[in-house]
């Protein structure tokens, strides 16, 4: 949520409505989404297409967590290439998850193009740029493997990728054509709007805190003290996942992405700025991601502290990265500063539970939320609609909580300090 030192750069519309449709309290649907992001959405909507009656609840309003704060890169595919899952899942299940990971960026532009929805939005691709010769050769065989199914992507050389990205460290890099951006928050927003033009019941500021079942039945209650009753419920709270389910929360890590944001760059800096409008994100061990907004802004991420931010001085670490990169952005100011939440999973792979009938979870976007979870809420709307699992792109998985989950969040915030320490070597 913003403070007086965190103001993200992505504004809800005076205009935007607010959701507050509840089914009478007691009342019976179909399903219950707890969670109004990118996977509760997407399901909600696409549930309702398929003739279930849906009640979505957020604890927030809707774009307030990391739906709306991201970046806005809409990349496909997973953390793995095709060949390891493949090996990894076999030849079935591992050609299906391959399949799935081509489509994800599909699906939120087909989406943003058939629904024609405001959100502005460029095409252009995604560079993953590489700094080092082991970077250079992974992104070969990542190459090698999208290209021999038929990929629009490419390597890019030294010089070319300093032609697209205007950055300065680059050996060269790769370039997925199938990538672009989005503004998160109106994208959100507007999945919100046309759930509800479906018939999607949309409840803002409805935390619920408890789940029974009762004869086959779910009964959902808040905290305002309503309550509804469904045949099945989907979690979708990913980062933001609390001790509603037990265990839930000790599956995954979240991870703070802090991001800021330029003044508008000038004309002349803009032209030498990723000229053609790609995103970027790099291949250091604590990544950062870029890429510019339709006003002319430079956005750029990374990960940040693991507590909450506590001045401007948290986000210093970007603006240091900001003119490594791009030592003419030196004097250019700072104007938005922001955090949101990622979910990560030990495998860096998303995870779906169904630990009793009709209770579903689904948990850890891995950093790649906008198209993943898109894509993975129209799947399991098909689960919902038919019973099949086939409709599901990753297996069914028990809940396993994290061993010494509670001591993780300090390993990992020391990994991050050595992993940046590595990274500072390597400039």
């Amino acid at each position: 949520m913003p403070t007086p030192f965190s103001v993200p750069i992505w504004q809800k519309p005076q205009t935007a409505s607010a959701f507050q449709s509840l089914v009478p309290d007691g009342a019976s649907v179909d399903v219950v989404i707890v969670g109004g992001g990118f996977m509760g959405l997407s399901t909600a909507l696409h549930a309702a297409r398929l003739g279930l009656g849906v009640q979505v609840l957020d604890a927030g309003e809707i774009g307030q967590g990391a739906s709306g704060l991201n970046g806005g890169q809409v990349i496909p595919g997973l953390k793995y290439d095709p060949e390891w899952l493949l090996e990894h899942f076999g030849p079935e299940r591992g050609q299906a998850l391959v399949d799935f990971a081509a489509s994800t960026a599909d699906t939120v532009f087909d989406l943003i193009r058939d629904e024609k929805l405001a959100v502005p939005f460029t095409r252009n691709g995604w560079i993953q740029a590489a700094h080092t010769e082991t970077a250079l050769k992974a992104a070969a065989k990542r190459d090698r493997q999208w290209r021999a199914r038929g990929a629009d992507v490419r390597l890019l050389s030294g010089s070319e990728i300093a032609d697209m990205t205007g950055a300065k460290g680059y050996l060269g890099g790769w370039l997925d054509r199938r990538a672009g951006i989005i503004d998160p928050l109106a994208y959100t927003l507007e999945l919100a709007r046309i759930a509800a033009a479906s018939g999607v019941s949309i409840a803002e500021r409805q935390k619920v805190v408890k789940l029974r079942n009762e004869a086959g039945l779910w009964r959902v209650s808040t905290e305002n003290g309503d309550e509804v009753r469904a045949k099945a419920v989907v979690l979708a709270t990913n980062a933001y996942t609390d001790g509603l389910l037990p265990g839930l929360a000790e599956t995954i890590v979240p991870l703070h992405s802090f991001q800021v944001a330029t003044a508008p760059l000038s004309s002349n800096l803009a032209a030498t700025i990723l000229p053609e409008g790609q995103a970027v994100s790099d291949s250091r061990r604590i990544l950062v991601y870029y890429r510019k907004t339709a006003d002319g802004r430079l956005v750029l991420g990374g990960r940040g502290r693991m507590t909450m931010p506590r001045s401007e001085a948290d986000w210093a670490h970007l603006q240091r990265a900001l003119v490594r990169l791009y030592p003419a952005l030196a004097d250019i100011a700072i104007e938005k500063r922001w955090f949101g939440r990622v979910a990560m999973t030990p495998d860096h792979l998303p995870h779906i539970h169904e630990p009793e009938t009709g209770l579903l979870a689904v948990a850890g976007c891995q950093g790649r939320g906008v198209g993943l979870m898109s894509a993975l809420g129209k799947r399991m709307a098909g689960y919902l609609a038919t019973g099949d699992a086939v409709q599901l792109p990753f297996p069914l998985s028990p809940i396993r909580p994290i061993p010494f989950h509670a001591f993780r969040q300090v390993g990992v915030a020391a990994t991050i300090a050595w992993y940046r320490m590595l990274d500072a070597f390597e400039r």
